[in-house]
């Protein structure tokens, strides 16, 4: 199967195939079919995630609660108990493609299926290369980070999002005894959150590039 989202049919008529990039505001032209680490740039993600809304914006609270806010408590959750900050910034980047293609409700991405599974796919491997991080993570690595995303939309669906405590255990299931602290939900501003979550790639980013390189993998016998 072809990875390329087929053109609309009205530019199918005329010939022409639709622009599939985006420009950011660091000036990098993204293309959403074929995304290049190069055209990444960390400010773009900080600035975007920032300012891309959660539960469609449907939450209590003066400010929107952010994608940004979102990834920075994943990363403080997984933190308990992994201290490698390469696994610590794949927390705080698992959600990085919404930058670009917002963030899509569970529901309406299974309505659209493959399609938007496969370029969400593309961009998270692209992020992951451009900032040091194996395209497709350990097994472990992902089901960490995705216990720690649910646990964290378990206390966005009650404290923020309208859902009581026995929807938000069905859907997201109980959190253990090593809950996060309820005060980090509290909506905060774009440009407040935007920056906390660039001080923080910048944190784990120095903390990983001070790691002693890996063993070159050993040849197999013939």
């Amino acid at each position: 199967m072809s990875s390329a989202l087929p053109p609309t049919t009205s530019a199918r008529r005329a010939g022409k195939v639709p622009r599939v990039w985006q420009r950011m505001l660091s000036g990098r032209r993204l293309d959403l079919l074929d995304p290049s680490p190069l055209d990444i740039e960390i400010g773009d993600i900080a600035h975007g995630l920032a300012r891309v809304a959660r539960w469609n914006g449907q939450t209590s609270g003066d400010h929107a609660f952010s994608v940004a806010q979102h990834s920075l408590i994943v990363e403080s959750i997984v933190a308990v108990s992994e201290s490698d900050p390469r696994w610590r910034l794949a927390a705080l980047l698992h959600d990085g493609p919404e930058y670009v293609i917002g963030d899509m409700i569970s529901p309406f991405k299974a309505v659209l299926g493959g399609d938007y599974r496969g370029v969400e796919a593309r961009l998270q491997g692209a992020i992951n290369r451009r900032f040091g991080l194996p395209e497709h993570l350990p097994p472990a690595i992902l089901k960490l980070v995705k216990a720690a995303d649910r646990l964290s939309a378990h206390f966005e669906a009650k404290l923020l999002a309208g859902f009581t405590s026995g929807e938000a255990n069905e859907l997201f299931g109980r959190p253990g005894r090593d809950a996060p602290d309820e005060a980090l939900f509290a909506p905060r501003p774009a440009a407040e959150v935007g920056a906390a979550f660039l001080e923080r790639f910048h944190q784990l980013d120095a903390a990983l590039s001070a790691l002693p390189p890996a063993p070159p993998a050993r040849k197999a016998r013939s």
